[in-house]
């Protein structure tokens, strides 16, 4: 059902992928090829699936940095808390 463009908005003069919703993924409807052929039209397939592939390299990229600065912080964390004295219950 929805049919929309692959670039959306810009950034800094260049144009910019708008971030993809599942939905968009499960909703996508292409074109069908013209008089005389049958099935979608590929370049428009390939187009939508680069779209999705840049949009998942972007994630797994976003995770992984997020996981390194999780454990970073547990690191720093747990040092903190071995520097610290005992602190005495009165």
């Amino acid at each position: 059902m929805t049919r929309g463009t692959l670039y959306d908005g810009t950034f800094h003069g260049a144009a910019r992928l708008a971030r993809l919703h599942p939905s968009q993924v499960r909703d996508r409807q292409f074109a069908v090829v013209g008089f005389g052929r049958r099935g979608l039209d590929p370049r428009e397939v390939r187009r939508f699936l680069h779209r999705v592939a840049l949009e998942l390299a972007t994630l797994h990229h976003d995770v992984a940095r997020l996981s390194e600065e999780n454990a970073r912080v547990k690191r720093a964390l747990r040092d903190w808390h071995s520097a610290r004295p005992e602190r005495r219950q009165p």
